[in-house]
């Protein structure tokens, strides 16, 4: 999910220095010099300039958007087996699924880099100022993503890899290389890949998939229009900047906001429906109705009352939100077990 993440005009001059190789195939930056790493003698890298190089590796992986996506696969495994799972098993599956975003989100950063030189959220990315080479990244994410699907393949179980693979070729392929940069539709369609964890979690927890599965799912697909295009509100000049077609751009800030109290109403309702299936109980209700409540009331407050600073702040309660909402599920399914 991009906390967090295509060009419509991929054949658009890059910014100068940006981007750009030198004459023997490597990438310049912003200054339009190789980086290179620090040395210390006899041309030597400095163990500072080695960690340096190692977080901006880290960077490409976005941890950040990563946690959120962690923990709604190990609360998902808590509510598909909450007679207990084995602690290896939860770890394995958070580390193949670390590496399989952490891939998704490396070659994103090399698909993007032009877009993101122009951006100012993104113009510090270690692609965009020549930390690290293009290829590299690429070949960095694709590794991650090989080694994911191994590792998960063989320490969890063969289907939790194959979603998890599922999910890292709906980011990259599906959104920001063919949606992403063609349709204001894209953070919908796409959203997707970004639901994809909830679904490795269940498969990692018994071994498939079931009805029951579809459920956390349909919660993150939901949550993330609302989520994503309250930040697209508070960057919409960058993207207008950059042609790339986002629902602010192309429809108007006013029909975004309306579309934002419009997914939030469905996904509070979709989020009331396991508790009648019977997959959660009271304590479950409660929590979601309380923090839908919340939601639609920052939602509304955005239609009614427009401003930054109602779009900055349902952007970040929405992470609150979806981490509090899958705890919630998590603790519902473990205390009646």
């Amino acid at each position: 999910m991009e906390s967090s993440a295509g060009v419509a005009d991929r054949g658009a001059a890059p910014v100068p220095g940006v981007g750009r190789a030198g004459r023997d195939g490597r990438s310049l930056g912003r200054n339009g010099r190789r980086r290179r790493l620090g040395s210390r003698g006899f041309g030597q890298p400095s163990i500072s300039a080695l960690i340096a190089h190692a977080g901006d590796y880290l960077a490409l992986t976005k941890p950040r958007i990563i946690s959120l996506l962690l923990w709604t696969t190990v609360a998902t495994m808590l509510v598909a087996r909450p007679d207990g799972l084995p602690l290896s098993t939860v770890l394995w599956t958070c580390l193949g699924g670390y590496l399989a975003a952490g891939g998704a989100g490396a070659i994103n950063h090399y698909l993007d880099r032009d877009i993101d030189s122009r951006m100012g959220r993104t113009s510090k990315r270690p692609i965009v100022e020549g930390r690290i080479e293009p290829i590299h990244g690429l070949l960095f994410g694709i590794a991650l993503g090989a080694l994911a699907m191994l590792q998960l393949a063989i320490t969890v179980n063969v289907p939790a890899a194959l979603l998890a693979l599922g999910g890292l070729l709906g980011y990259v392929g599906l959104y920001t290389a063919w949606l992403k940069p063609r349709t204001p539709q894209n953070i919908v369609i796409g959203g997707a890949a970004g639901a994809m964890p909830p679904l490795v979690g269940w498969a990692a927890a018994t071994g498939g998939l079931t009805l029951e599965a579809l459920i956390p799912f349909a919660i993150v697909f939901l949550w993330t229009p609302p989520h994503f295009w309250a930040l697209a509100l508070l960057i919409s000049d960058d993207y207008e900047r950059t042609g790339v077609p986002m629902l602010p751009v192309v429809k108007g800030a006013a029909f975004t906001r309306r579309r934002i109290l419009a997914y939030s109403m469905l996904l509070v309702a979709v989020t009331v429906l396991p508790v009648i299936t019977g997959l959660f109980s009271a304590l479950y209700l409660v929590s979601a109705l309380v923090l839908g409540a919340g939601f639609l009331a920052l939602a509304t407050r955005l239609v009614r009352h427009p401003s930054r600073k109602a779009a900055l702040q349902l952007y970040l309660s929405s992470l609150a939100y979806l981490f509090v909402l899958f705890a919630a599920m998590a603790g519902d399914r473990l205390l009646l077990a």
